[in-house]
């Protein structure tokens, strides 16, 4: 195999060879100088057609990474090409993210007045003590269940496993013993309301 000389005087094609006839390893040089040279044109044309500097750096960014791939991949069929390549790239680069913006926009017209109507809800005090009661009220096993689920936070089969239960029925308890819970901590407020 040939090696061939990368620098500052190498052409874009040379350049090119040299990445595919390193892979699989890598020709850090050759890809840094590919890059060195692209960056300042793909931001040139992100600039124009994006208006905006930091846009435009990370396009730059965006297809110096994707052209880097493919070049490892040896997708480039004819390395003459390069700097159309890449330009090609931009060029449709800059039309996905048009389109993802145009699409975003669209959701915001369409739902910009859901996120004023919504309001945080108001944080519920916890009554610390009417909760230990209520769990104190639930069995052993029921409590159990809830404190490996929920502090200890494990799956249904981890806590079954671990005391002893199917799956199915560490979901029922669960189920029920939530039920239960809910029932005791909102007795006596709705005389309240």
């Amino acid at each position: 195999m040939e090696l061939t000389r990368v620098g500052p005087g190498s052409d874009d094609a040379s350049l090119v060879r040299a990445i595919i006839a390193a892979a699989p390893a890598l020709d850090r040089k050759a890809e840094a100088e590919i890059c060195r040279r692209l960056a300042p044109r793909i931001r040139l044309f992100g600039l124009r057609h994006l208006r905006d500097s930091h846009a435009a750096a990370d396009l730059a960014q965006q297809v110096l990474l994707m052209a880097i791939e493919k070049l490892r991949a040896g997708e480039l069929r004819d390395p003459e090409k390069l700097t159309s390549f890449v330009l090609g790239m931009s060029r449709l680069t800059v039309l996905d993210l048009r389109r993802n913006a145009a699409l975003r926009d669209a959701l915001l017209r369409q739902y910009s007045d859901v996120a004023e109507a919504v309001t945080p809800a108001d944080p519920k005090v916890l009554d610390r003590e009417k909760l230990a009661r209520c769990m104190h009220a639930l069995t052993e096993r029921a409590r159990s269940v809830l404190v490996l689920s929920f502090f200890g936070d494990k799956g249904a089969a981890e806590v079954g496993r671990e005391l002893g239960l199917s799956c199915e029925n560490t979901r029922v308890i669960r189920h029920r013993a939530l039920v239960q819970l809910r029932d005791c901590m909102t007795a006596g407020k709705e005389g309240a309301q």
